[in-house]
């Protein structure tokens, strides 16, 4: 598993673009909020947040083709899924996950605290925020996962994966917001929706890379 975790990361690496792709998107989803909302800074500062996750939770997205592709282009997937039981294709959907997330996501959540600074935000609600990040993207990426695995043979597979995760990705996008506005604002809790949406991340880390591992059973079936 550790071998394929690093296999995957140099991949990520060599394709070019994953998560320089992902930062770029991100930056113009942040960018382009002032000329929306017009260039009121409490106002920014108080969308902030909200506007963080959206634009990591979309920058996710863009990248969930990527994870079962390259591995289907060359014949890897075939003999992961035919050569493995069930028990150990979930483990090694989970690895996958787990080095997509790292290569792909994690410089996202890296880049969350400048782009912050963008949207005037305090500096406790940026580290709030990136603290959610780092706990809460992980679930995007086991939720996109059982997608990435039923689109992975359809052509044109990105958009329908976006279709399919995005409604699943929604509880996961609320308790990250919540926690990170209750970080700066004094009434609303932080810990209560931050300890929820670890616990999302958790349930998602098995259910996602088991629910992925039956897809693509299925498919090779």
């Amino acid at each position: 598993m550790w071998s394929l975790f690093l296999r995957d990361i140099r991949l990520s690496i060599r394709a070019g673009g994953g998560a320089l792709t992902g930062v770029i998107f991100f930056l113009a989803v942040i960018a382009t909020i002032p000329f929306g909302v017009g260039p009121d800074l409490n106002l920014l500062a108080r969308i902030g947040p909200a506007i963080l996750w959206i634009g990591a939770l979309l920058a996710c997205l863009l990248g969930l083709d990527r994870l079962f592709q390259a591995d289907r282009e060359d014949g890897s997937l075939d003999l992961l899924v035919l050569g493995d039981d069930r028990h150990v294709l979930a483990l090694t959907v989970l690895t996958k996950c787990l080095a997509h997330w790292a290569g792909s996501v994690l410089p996202l959540v890296i880049a969350a605290p400048l782009l912050g600074l963008f949207m005037n935000m305090e500096p406790i609600g940026i580290g709030a925020t990136a603290l959610t990040l780092l706990v809460g993207t992980p679930a995007i990426t086991f939720i996109g996962a059982a997608g990435a695995a039923v689109a992975v043979a359809l052509p044109r597979g990105g958009l329908l994966i976006s279709v399919l995760v995005l409604p699943l990705t929604i509880p996961v996008l609320i308790f990250g917001v919540s926690a990170s506005y209750g970080a700066v604002a004094d009434p609303d809790p932080f810990l209560q929706p931050f300890l929820i949406l670890a616990a999302l991340t958790l349930f998602l880390a098995v259910l996602g890379p088991v629910a992925a591992a039956l897809a693509l059973r299925h498919g090779a079936d």
